[in-house]
């Protein structure tokens, strides 16, 4: 195919090649059919002067058809001045761009040929000089005249477009028509002449997603609500012809890859809808209880989970926060656990009555007083609204044992009620023996066996006044008869 298109080019150029030579056989034709008009007049058919001014040359620009590569040199034309009278007494010389080297003239007849193939894109027209002097005594016959070559435009360019491949993004659910970017390509070939500069887009591969408009080469989107979450980047290869985008003429390609930027087009959801922490008695304000996570199948600022508590009893003693490494929510105490509490449970709501981004939260604590607690709390994040939701309530109690570590009180001084943790004596203490007694008393919780608690219990024995006085050793002494007072 390539071999027939250079066949028909070549045929086409020597037509035109031809078409040239024949007008300017003609133009011969008709010259030599007048007279020289130095000074000469003729008669009309009624007898009339007719008076004409001075002809100089017959043309002052001729064309070049680029890139032909026929066997003989292309003629270009032909000059002639009118002085010329066939005698072979007049010369014709040739100066100026690419004379002698491009362009020849037969000094004799004045033919102008081309020895060689012109490109119109390295250069458009060449500035030659003229003139007609006596062969034998070279003095100039008329004064110099200029004139144009223009090299003739063929379509030898296929259209280039600015970059090789073109990066662009667009907003994911754009509206069809959204403009995504421009692609522009150049064609190095006359877009004076013709239409082979004539450019028309089109687009080979992205439909039904794009679009391009055929004169700009703008690329729109063409399907509403396409989803970045399902289908990210696209590839699309656009082309550009020229001859106005009909049959024949040559074309360029280039790739644009588009991708869909995220909008906050997803609510976070929870991948369940209910999650059990417990949290000890003994736990301290701050102090985690526990950790839930949305997903949120954006990116970015979009896809970044807030998490807050907006429903439940334990509202005033649980607080969350965010863990923004992790997007986690972290659930912590916001209070010390005090006094009775209740179990209070959240049945869920039925799926329909479901805010997405919502999950209830069950928290059995195990509470000081011999009680345990159980309480709920709704989380959402992004600061949804949740349904309201039925309470229902009940109680649990847990009764210890108490019990003393007979280790520590192997005399058995004291004995220990086992429900309500009273220690007694039940031996007699002596002060003197032992001011202070060191045990150790137990709690285990009757249910769960393996619930603990063992507590030091130091005792101090008080005096009282049971002891008479003592001296240390019976004492001899010994007085004069005749001994004064107060010896």
């Amino acid at each position: 195919p390539k071999m027939k298109e250079d066949n028909c080019l070549h045929a086409a150029l020597i037509c035109l090649g031809m078409l040239y030579y024949s007008h300017a056989i003609t133009t011969e034709k008709l010259n030599h059919a007048r007279p020289s008009l130095h000074g000469h007049h003729e008669k009309g058919k009624e007898g009339q002067v007719l008076h004409r001014s001075k002809r100089g040359w017959v043309w002052n620009q001729f064309f070049v058809i680029e890139e032909y590569t026929g066997p003989d040199p292309v003629l270009v034309g032909r000059l002639h001045s009118d002085i010329d009278s066939g005698d072979g007494n007049i010369k014709y010389i040739l100066s100026g761009e690419g004379a002698g080297i491009i362009f020849v003239i037969d000094d004799k007849s004045g033919n102008i040929h081309a020895t060689k193939t012109l490109d119109r894109e390295e250069r458009a027209q060449y500035t030659l000089t003229a003139q007609a002097v006596d062969r034998n005594t070279n003095r100039p016959l008329e004064p110099p005249s200029e004139f144009i070559v223009k090299v003739q435009d063929i379509n030898d360019n296929p259209p280039e477009f600015l970059h090789e491949n073109y990066h662009a993004n667009v907003p994911e659910r754009s509206n069809v028509g959204t403009s995504v970017i421009q692609v522009t390509a150049s064609d190095a070939d006359d877009p004076t002449y013709g239409n082979s500069a004539k450019l028309v887009y089109s687009i080979l591969e992205g439909q039904p997603y794009f679009s391009v408009e055929a004169q700009t080469g703008i690329i729109r989107t063409a399907l509403p609500n396409m989803d970045r979450e399902a289908k990210e980047e696209y590839h699309v290869v656009i082309q550009a012809k020229d001859m106005g985008g009909h049959m024949g003429g040559l074309s360029g390609t280039t790739k644009v890859t588009i991708t869909l930027t995220d909008v906050n087009d997803n609510p976070p959801k929870f991948p369940q809808s209910v999650y059990q922490m417990s949290v000890s008695e003994a736990a301290v304000p701050g102090e985690e209880v526990g950790r839930v996570k949305a997903k949120d199948p954006d990116i970015g600022e979009n896809g970044l989970v807030a998490y807050s508590i907006i429903d439940g009893d334990g509202m005033d003693m649980f607080e969350i926060t965010t863990d923004y490494e992790t997007q986690e929510g972290v659930v912590k105490l916001k209070k010390v656990i005090y006094g009775v509490s209740i179990l209070c449970g959240l049945p869920l709501a039925p799926a329909s009555q479901m805010f997405k981004g919502t999950i209830v939260v069950r928290l059995p604590i195990l509470q000081h007083c011999s009680r345990c607690m159980s309480v709920t709390m709704q989380i959402c994040c992004d600061f949804d609204q949740a349904p309201k939701r039925t309470h229902l309530m009940g109680h649990y109690f847990t009764f210890p044992l108490y019990s003393i570590d007979r280790h520590t009180d192997l005399e058995r001084y004291f004995t220990i009620n086992a429900e309500d943790g009273n220690i007694k004596t039940i031996k007699a203490l002596d002060r003197e023996e032992i001011a202070w007694h060191n045990i150790s008393v137990f709690a285990v919780e009757i249910h769960k066996q393996h619930q603990e608690a063992k507590v030091p219990v130091a005792i101090k024995v008080i005096d009282v006044n049971d002891n008479a006085p003592k001296f240390a050793a019976a004492y001899e002494a010994f007085v004069c008869e005749n001994a004064r007072s107060n010896q």
